[in-house]
């Protein structure tokens, strides 16, 4: 079919199938891309408002034994530069999001093999104790995953007993490119296979919880293979419809062992508009103004996105791999209203909370993203030494701890 046939289709409100969208993504304009793409968003969201949300994202931990090649951000077991926070500390990034009008953790972090099954559920309870409303977007289904194989117990349990303890929702992190030869080649295979992934997503849905899902684009995978993953979205989307939003985003390569280069911010735009053309059942595509920065961020909204994110207030995986790019909510604003449309803030199910906070009440302004620990202090807090450890270097700190 040609480029012309196939953006008939699309207008007339048809469904692409793989090889068309493979056609056109390679064939078709970048303009024409956007131009579609910007009217499935306006069919699905006429109201013209962009949404955002206030939130943090806390890497608890850097220790990982995954050792994926395209992140710059783990430390092996053992090192010196590994931490994991404490409670005391997380709670103390929970109070400081609550005061900038946010109300939610994104909470991801390695693959850590001295952090149990236990210490998350103590942790989820503690919070829900302390901050009752305050919710946790947490825990990627690599990390469920690797949480399962520690506990030796299946998946579906793992999530039963983190949503006993207050799990809300779970991200999107870990999905990279969902085809096994692209997996293997970036050492992210053993983590979760693409079938993996996707059953902790079903998974997850069958059990009551919304989810997002992502896309990290620009390593090894053909432009086949990055459409084969958003068909594979699509396809539980239409299975089970617990996705809430999709976010794609380029691969950061400064400092890792995959190295390389950056995909273009045209290559980006591309590729969102088409994924708002394939994954035509998510209501919602998140900009990555975080890797793109605000403008193209900004741009990204006359490319089928509707959402900008998260302000964020912290962020310390891909600033490891060089990209350091900040916007708090008064810069958030700024760039949906210069780009002609109406910012409401909302949550992670996507349910309108109102207008900025900012016009509410006075918010300092921030200008930096904070990190896991502002001193850069390494080492696992305190009030882990009260659980297992299952590596030796893990045990032996412990030991000495106590």
């Amino acid at each position: 079919m040609s480029v012309t046939a196939t953006a008939d289709k699309l207008t007339a409100g048809g469904r692409l199938t793989r090889d068309e969208a493979l056609e056109f993504y390679l064939q078709a304009p970048t303009s024409l891309l956007g131009q579609l793409a910007d009217r499935a968003r306006a069919q699905r969201h006429p109201e013209q408002v962009v949404t955002y949300i206030i939130d943090r994202n806390v890497n608890y931990t850097n220790v990982c034994v995954a050792r994926c090649k395209f992140c710059a951000f783990y430390r092996p077991v053992g090192s010196a530069e590994g931490y994991t926070l404490g409670f005391d500390e997380i709670f103390q990034k929970i109070e400081e999001t609550m005061a900038l009008g946010g109300g939610q953790l994104l909470l991801q972090g390695g693959h850590n093999p001295d952090v149990p099954l236990e210490w998350y559920e103590d942790l989820f309870r503690q919070v829900k104790s302390r901050y009752p409303a305050f919710r946790l977007h947490a825990l990627s289904p690599p990390e469920i995953i690797h949480i399962s194989r520690l506990a030796a117990i299946p998946t579906t349990e793992v999530l039963d007993r983190l949503i006993a303890a207050g799990l809300d929702s779970v991200p999107g992190g870990g999905a990279e490119i969902l085809v096994d030869r692209v997996r293997r080649l970036l050492n992210c295979y053993n983590k979760a296979t693409a079938d993996e992934w996707l059953g902790v997503m079903r998974q997850a849905h069958q059990a009551g919880l919304r989810t997002t899902a992502t896309m990290m684009y620009g390593t090894v995978e053909t432009a086949q293979e990055r459409l084969e993953h958003l068909f594979r979205l699509r396809e539980l989307q239409d299975e089970t419809g617990g996705f809430t939003a999709f976010i794609a985003w380029s691969y950061q390569p400064e400092h890792t062992e995959l190295g390389g280069a950056e995909a273009t911010g045209v290559d980006y735009l591309r590729t969102l508009a088409l994924s708002r053309l394939v994954l035509d059942n998510f209501d919602n595509l998140q900009a990555s103004w975080v890797t793109q920065g605000g403008k193209v961020g900004q741009l990204s909204l006359a490319y089928g996105a509707n959402d900008m994110g998260s302000v964020m207030i912290e962020e310390n995986v891909v600033r490891a791999a060089g990209a350091e790019y900040c916007m708090d909510e008064f810069e958030v604003v700024r760039n949906i209203e210069n780009a002609g449309f109406t910012p409401r803030r909302r949550n992670m199910h996507y349910e309108l909370l109102g207008g900025p906070v900012f016009r509410e009440r006075d918010v300092p302004r921030m200008r930096e993203l904070a990190v896991a620990r502002s001193d850069g202090r390494a080492g696992e807090a305190e009030d882990l030494h009260g659980y297992e450890a299952r590596s030796g270097a893990g045990r032996r700190a412990r030991q000495l701890g106590n």
